[in-house]
This record gives C-alpha cells, structure tokens and sequence, in this order.
C-alpha cells in the first residue's frame, strides 16, 4: 500500500496529526483563561449537533441501501 505524500514531503496523517496539536494548544490557551465555561458550553452545543447530525446521516444511509 502506496503512502499518500504532499507537495512538503509530509503525509497526510502526519500534516492532520500537527493541525490538531496546534488546536489542542490553542484550546488549551483558551480553556484555561477566564473564557472556559464559555468554551465549555459551546462544546456542549456542538455535541449534541453533531451527535444529531451523524444519527440523521446513518439514519439516511441506510434508507439510501435499502
């Protein structure tokens, strides 16, 4: 199985893989500032959509099979 590089050099796992590291610092900044409950209710909203989202997605695949 051929490996997948980019224009750096970098494959595409280690290139999300940096992506997310460099989120989890931001969110980290932010977390623990005096904005985290905001960040924390925010969090709670986009779960539950998200959760809805992938239920309605499976929910609509399998009805497209059929």
């Amino acid at each position: 199985m051929k490996r997948k590089i980019n224009k750096n050099g970098l494959s595409s796992w280690l290139g999300l893989a940096l992506l997310f590291l460099i989120i989890a610092f931001v969110a980290a900044v932010f977390g623990f500032g005096l904005i985290s409950g905001v960040s924390l209710a925010i969090a709670k909203w986009l779960a539950v959509i998200f959760v809805i989202l992938f239920v309605v997605s499976v929910i609509a695949h399998t009805v497209k099979r059929a």
